[in-house]
């Protein structure tokens, strides 16, 4: 199915809340989940999955699988392989969740030198990334690494079109000793920054953040692949969504322009629709506009409040955002009257992020909302699958599922973790469309999920 058609039914569908989200499954696409004797994930008969990556198992350069898998991405390897790149989102006051656990102080130099923060010599950022060589035609992940290191709270992110991985801080922290945890935690450098590690890295890659892309508690990345543009979330309470206009595409490191997104002739507006009258109504599209954002890389943590006061549009908890042919699609977990998520979609424009851009400005539609009734809450990571549909990963009370909506605003559970109170993240597709890739994050799992997948 032509994935901009999808985006406009299930607008349409949308428009009526009662319908596009109601707590009705439709089992006729999947069937119904059967209780999983491995006792991980629940799914539909004749479906399957393998581990990939589970936390504390040994790697092949040494260390130990990081806890806290969270948002990642399939790449295209060689001879069939897929390559995994997997956030890790750890604090530094807790090192037995990182790689390194205790053996931090007798690693080599040439180690050490790559990680970004390494805590004073006594915490570390637990933070990062890994990177798993899995082949789905045996099943067998053939090697594992760590790739980034030394960063913290990774949360998510998203994957360019030039094959790296634009790994998150989902934290702003600055350097100096605090207490975390019940620990005194030590860090040597600020936090909140966007790290880049190439998907065909051979190891571990040193930690760069690129600071013009703004310091603050970034979620998810997703790139606009005609003009390189990045446009990234932000999980605060009253957030914003921002793009990055690099000076050079596909160089990020290059230096750009940070901007946020505006209602266009409503300053400062609140999409949270937590009051009695909603201030976005579904499938209304909305003109926008884009505010510059200047000192970028601030001491203090003030850089949403900056663009809100300079009109800016407010989101309530943006978190996961994925790329569908042109769209970009992304998710507030607490937006809406019952504060259970909604579904936002930004359409460039024609001229996006050039100067005549206001010619034809890009608009923002809000495609769904959860309410009390609906199958989906909370949704957090997302993606769209191969045969059309989105799929979303939960972050809510009790279980957390993957949940499809259809074109028509249909939902049905393609997955659900009814064996531990942990969320799901991260879901992916291999380059073929065969496989799902998701992150049990608690202690920290990647499974891939194989089985008659719909066309």
């Amino acid at each position: 199915m032509d994935r901009r058609r999808f985006l406009q039914s299930i607008a349409i569908a949308a428009a009526s809340p009662a319908i596009a989200l109601s707590g009705r499954a439709d089992e006729t696409l999947v069937g119904p989940l059967r209780p999983d004797p491995g006792g991980l994930l629940d799914l539909p008969s004749g479906y399957s999955y393998r581990i990939v990556s589970r936390a504390g198992d040994p790697m092949s350069d040494g260390f130990r699988v990081p806890q806290a898998h969270d948002g990642m991405a399939a790449f295209a390897g060689e001879a069939g392989r897929v390559i995994i790149v997997c956030n890790h989102e750890i604090q530094p006051a807790f090192p037995e969740r990182s790689a390194f656990a205790d053996t931090f102080a007798s690693l080599p130099h040439a180690v050490k030198s790559k990680l970004y923060d390494q805590g004073g010599g006594s915490t570390p950022g637990a933070g990062g990334t890994t990177t798993s060589v899995y082949d789905p035609q045996t099943g067998r992940t053939e090697r594992q690494y760590l790739s980034l290191a030394g960063t913290e709270l990774n949360c998510a992110g998203g994957p360019t079109p030039w094959g790296s991985w634009l790994s998150c801080e989902e934290c702003f922290e600055s350097p100096g000793n605090g207490w975390s945890a019940g620990r005194i935690v030590r860090r040597e450098q600020a936090h909140g920054y966007v790290f880049e590690v190439p998907a065909l890295s051979a190891g571990l890659v040193a930690a760069v953040p690129i600071k013009a892309m703004g310091r603050f508690e970034h979620e998810a990345a997703a790139v606009h692949p005609a003009t390189g543009i990045v446009y990234m979330t932000e999980d605060r309470h009253h957030s914003l969504f921002y793009r990055y206009i690099p000076d050079v595409p596909g160089k990020l490191q290059e230096g750009g322009k940070l901007q946020a997104l505006a209602i266009d002739g409503q300053p400062s507006f609140a999409t949270h629709n937590w009051s009695q009258t909603p201030q976005v109504i579904c499938n209304e599209a909305l003109a926008t506009r884009w505010v510059d954002l200047d000192d970028v890389d601030p001491v203090e943590n003030d850089l949403r409040l900056r663009g809100a006061a300079r009109g800016a549009a407010t989101f309530a908890r943006g978190e996961g955002l994925t790329e569908a042919a042109g769209d970009f699609v992304f998710t507030c977990t607490i937006g809406g009257a019952a504060r259970l998520g909604q579904v936002f979609s930004y359409r460039p424009s024609p001229h996006e992020g050039r100067p005549d851009e206001q010619k034809a400005p890009g608009q923002l539609t809000l495609l769904a909302e959860s309410s009390p009734d609906s199958m989906l809450r909370n949704a957090d990571n997302l993606t769209m699958a191969p045969w059309g549909d989105l799929i979303f990963c939960e972050d809510t009370s009790g279980h957390c599922g993957l949940v499809g909506i259809r074109p028509d605003g249909r939902q049905y559970q393609l997955a659900d973790n009814a064996h531990s109170n942990s969320e799901l993240a991260g879901a992916c597709f291999s380059p073929d469309g065969s496989t799902l890739f998701v992150n049990i994050q608690y202690p920290g799992m990647t499974l891939a999920i194989s089985g008659p997948f719909p066309t």
